[in-house]
């Protein structure tokens, strides 16, 4: 089978430095160090040995995460290179070639082609904006089958900001259940909802489940590089002999980082920074909409920095991404890449006069197309 690459991540990475706004990533303006660290914690860090460090995460990093998981402990938690790096491992750990896997679209499709690349089965449950971007579980249920063996779901969900609601999550982990399916939880966005509380984990609903969680989004602390794998220690133990052979280990500094930022008054900051800057840029986007004659929409979301952008003319997605790119030097993520089309999208997480500047410069590139 041929190598499937990622294309949003393979798209960023040829062009995220050549452009004036980059809108394509997906974190909130990212938190300098100096901004993050009392003067007790920078000297503490000056002084940081740069041994190997602890090739799982450092005990009291792992106890901070675990503290994040009603019943979880540091023997739950495997600390990885970004929650990148834990998918990467979740995969081949768990799935076997002509496995079935089911993920949702739109999405960041990592688990999408981890999962093809393995000789899995994917199948794509389809979201819809005319739904509000809402999860369909019957349909769901349907596409599961005797070889079903994992779910992956993004909650909150990357590209559109909605959220899955209790009773849908406990359908979720039913259906998992009943065909003796992993549950596969990407939660990078919990602690970016808007007007409610932090969206419960998937963790503890159910037996066989993997939760992955990174510093990226919800705390912008993207260029630590640091995530993490919630499970039952058995499975913990399986990613980690993988971890040893991919990474060995997380950067100390970077761990030293997650340790302070995950204190309950910093993690506490970093939250409330990025929901304020997501806030009022998604305000930003949604004043330039109304002044483009019908041009964009974007089905309001309940969490995220991102905003998925429908636009209504006839133009692919990867085309107009490009047209974008050349001519206004703005970077966006072509919908095409996260499963849909006649879509894009974008970061709203950083200044609003920033996001504006940008969004001009894409109305008047399109120009006729818009008007």
């Amino acid at each position: 089978m041929p190598f499937q690459i990622f294309e949003l991540e393979y798209h960023q990475s040829l062009f995220e430095r050549t452009v004036e706004y980059n809108l394509a990533d997906s974190s909130v303006q990212c938190v300098n160090t100096r901004d993050l660290l009392t003067d007790a914690e920078a000297e503490e860090l000056l002084h940081l040995d740069l041994y190997y460090p602890e090739v799982n995460g450092t005990r009291l990093l792992r106890e901070r995460i675990a503290a994040l998981y009603p019943g979880a402990t540091a023997e739950n938690v495997l600390v990885t290179v970004g929650a990148a790096q834990a998918n990467s491992l979740i995969c081949p750990t768990l799935l076997e070639p002509g496995d079935h896997v089911i993920v949702i679209s739109p999405g960041y499709r990592q688990v999408w082609g981890l999962a093809r690349n393995l000789g899995c089965q994917v199948s794509e449950l389809q979201l819809h904006p005319e739904d509000g971007w809402r999860i369909d579980l019957d349909r769901l249920e349907s596409l599961c089958t005797n070889s079903t063996k994992m779910i992956s779901v993004v909650n909150p969900n990357n590209p559109t900001g909605s959220i899955l609601s209790p009773d849908e999550m406990q359908r979720v982990v039913e259906i998992c259940r009943e065909h003796s399916a992993w549950l596969h939880a990407d939660e990078v966005y919990r602690g970016t909802e808007f007007e409610r509380e932090e969206t419960p984990s998937f963790w503890g609903q159910y037996d066989r489940m993997v939760c992955v969680n990174s510093m990226s989004k919800a705390y912008g602390l993207a260029g630590l590089r640091i995530g993490w794998t919630v499970a039952a220690p058995e499975v913990i133990e399986s990613l980690w002999r993988r971890h040893e052979y991919a990474v060995i280990a997380a950067s100390g500094p970077s761990m030293k980082l997650a340790e302070i930022a995950l204190q309950k008054p910093t993690r506490a900051m970093l939250l409330e920074r990025q929901k304020k800057l997501s806030k009022a840029g998604h305000e930003t986007l949604q004043s330039w909409m109304e002044q483009q004659n019908g041009a964009f929409s974007v089905v309001k979301p309940a969490a995220t920095s991102i905003a998925f952008v429908r636009y209504h003319f006839d133009m692919p997605s990867l085309d107009l991404a490009e047209h974008l790119r050349k001519t206004s030097s703005v970077l966006v993520a072509p919908g095409i890449f996260m499963g849909t089309e006649n879509h894009f999208r974008i970061c709203v997480g950083y200044p609003s006069n920033k996001i504006r500047a940008a969004l001009d410069r894409i109305a008047a590139s399109l120009g006729a197309l818009v008007t």
